[in-house]
């Protein structure tokens, strides 16, 4: 499952293998261009990607992953280069808590 608002540089989507692309549980594209212009505040960016996972449309797409993976493998897939300092830490963290 692609995690990623945009589709990655240089990969073609008949070669990505990748069966869904899930833009409703990524950042919206004002809070990721946002981001993109102060990398600075990356806790600010953390924290309004956070709410916005609490959002109707957010929360039903973070709930068809956890279903997946309950019933097999699932591997969400992006092309941000730095991991830690992306969407993705918190994205598996709203993971987690709708898990419980």
């Amino acid at each position: 499952m692609l995690v990623d608002r945009i589709w990655p540089r240089g990969v073609s989507k008949q070669k990505a293998a990748i069966d869904e692309w899930l833009k409703d549980v990524t950042p919206s594209s004002e809070l990721r261009k946002r981001f993109h212009n102060d990398k600075s505040k990356y806790d600010d960016f953390a924290k309004d990607y956070e709410k916005e996972l609490k959002g109707d449309i957010q929360r039903a797409a973070l709930d068809k992953i956890l279903t997946h993976a309950a019933t097999g493998h699932v591997t969400l897939v992006t092309a941000v280069s730095n991991i830690a300092h992306s969407h993705i830490p918190t994205l598996l963290s709203a993971l987690e808590k709708r898990k419980k």
